[in-house]
């Protein structure tokens, strides 16, 4: 049930709020002129006054270098939600009240003066607005600014001890990359926790707050019928997909640094691969859910040494080729990229989680740019039946494949074999097909509005944990430092689904990736 229509009548007209509504705060955004606020930040939050999630005492205030009025900020991202958010047309009569909390200051994060003024812009929203001294601070900027941002919020006095959250609670938000490798991590760490305590950190990813992963819990945990199936005893192998159909879209520069296994490896795709492999937790609440993550990114077999990396991952850049039917350049033809770049585009790996459920079975995991086709999936490839019964009459019968899709056409489709109607016995595969928006009715809310809501009321389910990125960085870090002494990565076509050697990778194992 949607959020918005939860209550008896209808909540956004009669005024009634939900049991899931945030706690009166002030949201400070740190880049708030960049492309994150405007294209997500401020229309999740705006979405959420419309659901009435947000309380009527909230504020935002925006905190960056190019000077504005809370005027200007004001029209600028009525401007932007007119154009990004999932609700369209604007509700003038929400939007009037959710501006009355906009606010905008403006300074370096180098100024320590730009934080007295926040601090007073703050003290002030608590007297008119009653935000009850209550912060979250999302830090929607480079990781080399987090350390000069943290400093200077301790040292205006804007961090609230942890263990008095009555008289109003801090709450501090970092975007992905949460460091480049276990050094750059373990180091943004003790930056993070020298001035906040864990409870108050949320290392947020996006794919996290996606409808269909946080299902994923659900369909494993609270259907009798797939938890016994969801183990070595059945599964051959799973493959795990999250491809792009996009290049680098002028981000040449930090992709030079990143590469798709910073950028999406180490992060979302062991996030999915953490959810789909867990197991139940002992309660639906964030440690204990968290508690169960990281033991599976724990128990990942190590792939390091050149000959390991060699054998078990494939690294691949674009080249040119057609998307939708129009050519496209190079990566190494993109702004910012220079024509020798070794870094990757797309990386496949074969994975082993040495545990009690998992021990023996492959888990194919791949990731990339430019390929056929945008989609995030994951598929339990299920062992074949043991007497092939059907064989003499009916051919060959083709292994279960049940796939979760997150994006696009979000959905579960389980794949089966069955006798096509007719005088003789003959199977072909059939599939059942549950689609989100057609089963409830339109997309849900988006990753962020959900991510926002969580932060402000304090469950840190849906986010990464220190330890856990600890644990996936010591996995990837030792594939990173082979890869500098190995060949460059394979080129492979835009449009196409990867490099040769991906799928000679599961061909090695008489396996073929999936075609979404």
């Amino acid at each position: 049930m949607d959020a918005s229509t939860s209550n008896s009548g209808n909540p956004l007209r009669a005024g009634l709020a939900t049991e899931r509504t945030a706690p009166p705060c002030a949201v400070v955004i740190f880049g708030a002129s960049g492309d994150l606020t405007k294209r997500k930040l401020l229309p999740a939050l705006y979405n959420l006054a419309v659901s009435r999630l947000l309380a009527p005492g909230s504020a935002i205030v925006g905190f960056a270098r190019r000077p504005k009025t809370d005027e200007q900020f004001r029209e600028e991202q009525k401007a932007n939600v007119a154009q990004f958010s999932r609700r369209k047309p604007i509700d003038e009569a929400v939007w009037s009240t959710f501006a009355s909390g906009l606010h905008y200051v403006a300074s370096s994060f180098e100024d320590s003066h730009g934080y007295v003024r926040l601090r007073d812009a703050l003290e002030r929203l608590d007297r008119e607005r009653g935000t009850r001294h209550n912060r979250v601070y999302y830090l929607s900027v480079p990781p080399s600014e987090f350390g000069v941002i943290l400093r200077h919020l301790r040292e205006a006095g804007l961090v609230a001890d942890p263990k008095h959250e009555d008289d109003g609670f801090t709450r501090v938000v970092i975007e992905k990359p949460f460091g480049t490798d276990l050094a750059t991590g373990e180091a943004l760490n003790q930056e993070l926790l020298s001035v906040f305590d864990e409870k108050q950190v949320f290392r947020i990813d996006h794919y996290l707050g996606k409808e269909t992963v946080q299902n994923l819990l659900v369909f494993r945990f609270a259907n009798s019928i797939f938890e016994p199936i969801w183990s070595r005893e059945h599964v051959d192998h799973v493959q795990i997909t999250v491809a792009e159909d996009i290049g680098v879209e002028g981000r040449g520069r930090f992709y030079e640094e990143a590469g798709t296994t910073r950028d999406v490896v180490q992060n979302h795709l062991l996030q999915i691969l953490s959810i789909a492999a867990m197991e139940a937790p002992v309660a639906f609440d964030a440690n204990a859910v968290r508690d169960e993550k990281v033991k599976v990114v724990r128990a990942l077999r190590p792939i390091r040494g050149l000959e390991d990396v060699a054998r078990q991952t494939v690294r691949g850049q674009y080249v040119r080729g057609t998307t939708d039917g129009k050519p496209v350049p190079a990566y190494s033809e993109e702004e910012g990229v220079p024509q020798d770049s070794r870094t990757e585009t797309y990386v496949a790996m074969k994975a082993y989680i040495d545990n009690w459920r998992w021990g023996g079975v492959p888990f194919y995991l791949r990731a990339g740019k430019r390929l056929q086709k945008r989609v995030t999936e994951i598929a339990l490839h299920f062992k074949p039946v043991p007497h092939a019964l059907f064989a003499a009459s009916a051919g060959r019968v083709e292994p279960n494949v049940l796939s979760i899709r997150i994006q696009p056409d979000e959905g579960i489709t389980l794949r089966f074999m069955s006798k096509v109607p007719g005088p003789e016995t003959t199977l072909r595969p059939v599939t059942m097909d549950f689609k989100y928006g057609a089963t409830f009715g339109g997309a849900g809310p988006e990753a962020y509005e959900r991510l926002l809501l969580e932060t402000m009321l304090g469950d840190a389910t849906l986010f990464a944990r220190s330890d856990e990125v600890r644990a996936a960085w010591s996995w990837i870090t030792p594939m990173l430092e082979a890869w500098r002494e190995l060949d460059p990565p394979e080129a492979y076509a835009s449009g196409s689904w990867g490099p040769d050697a991906a799928d000679a990778l599961l061909r090695a194992d008489g396996h073929a990736w999936r075609r979404p």
